[in-house]
């Protein structure tokens, strides 16, 4: 009996009754999503399609896409695969990969030699035949263990799934890194129905139900909640323990309190062990071997592979698998295909076992998989290692890292190197060399916390040499920049690299363009002038190159963010893929420095170019850095819809990444702020660095600052809002850069003003101007202005020509929000009250809700007749009740309420009274159910 995954259920079939769609079943091991998959294609509303299962393997190899292959070789069971008569040429792509289906394919098209070429070539080819077997459901299971091929061409099917094709993907969201199951962020096509389905454990109602089933009578509460606390709530370890309890008392129904008694004799770490040594019990000396094998091996296997590791002969294997199957043991996982359905049951087996005995099957294990062709080189390492054969390990390990290199998988090449590093026993030399190859890998990958790590352990290892020491160490120091609370860390790791690498100049030139970066940490401009003068030495004496193209990608975005004036050259191309990864984050930087100035025209396009070249050539931070950029580019040019979805998504993926996490943390809380969502704010404000500048990405820090202190003015909280401005100036005199004060300057000047230190605001204006002689920093000559009309109006001068000034300015940059906040107060300045609610429009097609409402909150308070829309909703809730309801949704309180649209608390109390007579509730609490 499935229990307590009844709605889960219906929203899946709700989704994947019309096609195309996508569901992403997650959840932790053991939670139930192999079992809720299994239910959901039995259900007779998806009777009509074609299942199509894949599985990934925790052994993953850098061989891509074999999960989907694996789904798709499943049409060879039906008499008729495809639906349609003929197929394109360019599915003779599968032929030899899919043999069994090859009458079915054309034959194979000529090779073109380019390897992406003919990635995008395989990708069509599954996309077609998978579309003419359809109506189909392809189900991918366990994910979090596929390798980087598969989750590309996974990306590549459901940018555009075939129209009649369904797919469900589960995986572990814990063991994906940044939790993003296909490696990035993923939108469903607009035709396309999606859903993703998150599986929590059970509750203590559902335990006592599902033991209720299981024990087959009526179960204590007692006895459920120590079950319940004992498993976590997670459906396979409770399902395995009670068969365990039951299995012991020789399948003789139990009551409550013999249940109790068997639950309070094992420990919670063991239940599952203890149940899987049961039936093991019961099998036969052949059939223990057998299931031990198996637990050896750690993937499912054909019936000759477990013949050959189990050492059984053809008959007595049978018999064996037989027994294990009838037992429960062992499953069918697909056609002649053995193994166990989870992997903490392969676990419990292999835990039972001797050292000695999995030893030797490990042996054996290895001399079937030599013989493969391909050799699984990831898995030959793995059994090499628990086998105790360490230089074999090596060999394997180091060859499968390089293997996953060469097909983009960065993430598997760091986890074997830091295995191998991690061995007490590693020889001196393959240290050196390991290790400089991980800070190669690792520097240029998503996942460098863990690396940084074992590097950082590395450099206290005597093992290491004098030689790799510097090299070690700068690889390090990119990482640690990258990290949060790691800048200072980093900077000085990279400063003393340079005094090691005195024999690798092309090194230190690298070096010494990160120390050059002006927006890291509040170190003053002028104190990295030595480091920006050797590099432009460094510049002229490096010939065109990957070296050159490299130094350029730090160089030219240095000069950009720092609004130097002079022309921007960017280079169009490069030879060879490392030069074009850094052409790719050259461009990706410059837009970057771009948007921080106010240059978004540029920024767009440098953007697109950047970021289709990272995609090109695997340039996977690149890729993070240039997504997060285009967030808040987004933001800045008023492309709101959906951004907040799409910036959670990334920040989810990219949330250990300190120049990206920042960075979309600080689009988030613009948006909520512009939204009124004071708490949201504050806490994606939190995560921008703005409480410890110094290890900040400074010019997102001072933007930052100017969200909070804009949100607290609005909030009337004014000693709060000038404590943060005066942070925010400190931070950029401290730099001595203002062309990235575009943002702050007005605020602070609103703040310094409504404080009554209208003499701070005329100097801070006057500092401004200065900073910005001979500066190109767009956002900042548009502060000016603003800035300026802001005091003309506190003087008493005339101040629309300001405002107008500033609005063109904003408007050529284009920046909307800002032009329409200069445009505000114009109108208020120049007395055309009349076109705010114009301007109220304008703030909440934009989705500034909060300013919207403010616009309006003027015209009341001039006495201007505010409508919106027609009279007499009746049982409908007006446009009114409508923003009320959506903020009585998120908990807030009258009061709260009151304050986000500018309205009484005694107003409020009415709207919300009559919500909840309009939607038939009786009390708040009933209306956020």
């Amino acid at each position: 009996m499935l229990v307590g995954r009844e709605q889960e259920l219906g929203d899946l079939l709700a989704v994947l009754s019309a096609r195309p769609a996508v569901a992403m079943i997650e959840g932790e091991a053991g939670v139930g999503k192999s079992r809720l998959a299994g239910e959901l294609i039995a259900q007779p509303d998806l009777a009509g399609l074609r299942i199509l299962t894949g599985y990934c393997q925790p052994l993953r190899e850098p061989f891509p896409f074999g999960p989907v292959l694996e789904a798709v070789d499943g049409l060879r069971g039906y008499t008729h695969p495809f639906q349609r008569a003929r197929l394109s040429p360019v599915t003779g792509m599968l032929r030899d990969l899919l043999p069994e289906l090859s009458e079915h394919l054309p034959q194979s098209p000529a090779p073109t030699g380019d390897p992406q070429a003919e990635r995008h070539r395989l990708f069509r080819a599954v996309r077609e035949v998978l579309a003419a077997a359809g109506p189909a459901l392809l189900l991918i299971e366990d994910l979090h263990w596929s390798d980087e091929g598969t989750r590309n061409l996974l990306s590549f099917l459901l940018s555009n799934p075939p129209a009649n094709l369904a797919v469900v993907l589960s995986y572990r969201r814990e063991e994906v890194a940044g939790g993003v199951p296909l490696g990035r962020a993923y939108r469903p096509p607009p035709r396309a129905g999606s859903i993703v389905v998150r599986l929590r454990p059970l509750t203590l109602d559902h335990v006592r139900t599902l033991a209720t089933c299981i024990l087959g009578g009526s179960v204590p509460l007692d006895f459920a909640t120590r079950l319940y606390e004992r498993t976590a709530g997670l459906p396979f370890v409770i399902e395995e323990t009670l068969r365990a309890v039951r299995s012991s008392a020789g399948g003789v129904p139990l009551d409550g309190a013999a249940a109790r008694r068997l639950l309070e004799n094992a420990e919670v770490p063991v239940l599952l062990r203890e149940a899987m040594a049961e039936r093991l019990a019961s099998l036969s000396g052949d059939a223990i071997a057998l299931a031990q094998a198996v637990a050896v091996l750690g993937t499912p296997a054909t019936l000759e592979h477990l013949r050959e590791v189990s050492g059984l002969g053809d008959e007595r294997c049978r018999t064996a698998l037989g027994a294990a199957l009838d037992r429960g043991v062992l499953h069918e996982l697909d056609e002649c295909v053995y193994g166990y359905r989870h992997a903490l049951a392969r676990q419990a087996v292999y835990a039972t076992m001797a050292g000695y005995e999995r030893r030797r099957l490990h042996v054996r294990v290895i001399e079937v998989l030599r013989r493969l062709d391909p050799p699984p080189l990831v898995r030959l390492a793995d059994h090499s290692r628990q086998a105790g054969l360490t230089e074999d390990a090596l060999r394997y390990g180091e060859a499968a890292a390089d293997a996953a290199v060469q097909v983009g998988d960065t993430a598997t090449a760091t986890h074997l190197l830091q295995r191998l590093l991690n061995d007490p026993g590693l020889p001196a030399g393959d240290v050196d060399r390991l290790a400089i190859k991980l800070g190669e890998i690792a520097h240029t990958g998503l996942d460098q916390r863990d690396p940084s790590t074992t590097l950082k352990r590395l450099l206290d290892d005597p093992r290491l040499s004098a030689a790799a020491r510097g090299e070690v160490r700068l690889f390090l120091g990119w990482m640690l920049i990258r990290q949060a609370e790691g800048l200072d860390e980093g900077r000085a790791a990279i400063a003393k690299a340079v005094d090691e690498l005195e024999d690798r100049p092309d090194l230190v030139a690298r070096a010494i363009a990160s120390l050059a970066l002006p927006y890291l940490g509040t170190t003053p401009l002028a104190r990295l002038h030595p480091w920006t003068q050797r590099l432009k030495v460094a510049l002229k004496s490096v010939p065109e190159g990957e070296l050159r193209m490299s130094l350029l990608a730090n160089y030219l975005p240095s000069l950009v963010t720092v609004g130097d004036p002079g022309p921007l050259r960017v280079p169009d191309q490069a030879s060879g893929p490392g030069a074009q990864r850094h052409l790719a984050r050259l461009r990706c930087n410059l837009a970057d420095s771009c948007v921080c100035t106010g240059r978004y025209e540029q920024a767009g396009h440098l953007l697109r170019d950047g970021l289709h070249l990272a995609a090109q050539v695997g340039a996977t931070f690149v890729t993070s850095t240039g997504q997060a950029t285009q967030a808040r580019l987004d933001w800045v040019l008023g492309h709101w819809d959906g951004l907040d979805e799409r910036t959670l998504r990334l920040l989810e993926e990219y949330r250990d990444l300190l120049p990206v996490a920042s960075e979309l943390s600080l689009v988030l809380g613009w948006l909520a702020t512009a939204r009124g969502e004071w708490e949201e704010a504050e806490s994606w404000l939190a995560g921008t660095g703005i409480a410890v500048p110094q290890e900040s990405i400074i010019p997102v820090a001072l933007s930052a600052f100017a969200a909070r202190a804009r949100a607290r003015l609005a909030r009337g909280e004014r000693e709060l809002a000038v404590t943060d401005v005066e942070r925010g100036l400190h931070v950029a005199r401290t730099k001595g850069v203002w062309a990235w004060t575009g943002e702050l300057v007005p605020v602070a000047v609103e703040a310094l003003l409504e404080s009554g230190r209208a003499e701070e605001a005329r100097r801070l204006l006057a500092e401004l101007e200065r900073g910005l002689a001979g500066r190109h920093a767009p956002l900042a000559a548009a502060a000016v202005r603003m800035a300026g009309g802001q005091l003309a109006q506190a003087d008493g001068e005339p101040a629309a020509a300001h405002f107008e000034e500033a609005r063109r300015l904003y408007e050529e940059l284009p920046a909307p929000y800002y032009a329409a906040l200069a445009a505000e107060r114009l109108m208020l300045s120049g007395g055309a009250v009349e076109e705010l609610a114009e301007l109220g429009d304008t703030f909440a097609a934009l989705g500034a809700t909060y300013d919207a409402e403010r616009c309006r909150h003027h015209l009341r308070t001039l006495g201007v007749s505010v409508r919106r829309g027609r009279r007499g909703y009746g049982d409908t809730l007006s446009p009114r009740e409508q923003d009320v309801a959506r903020l009585l949704a998120t908990g807030r309180t009258n009061r709260e309420i009151a304050g986000m649209l500018f309205l009484s608390p005694r107003t409020v109390e009415t709207h919300v009274a009559r919500i909840l007579q309009k939607l038939g509730k009786h009390s708040r609490t009933e209306l956020l159910k």
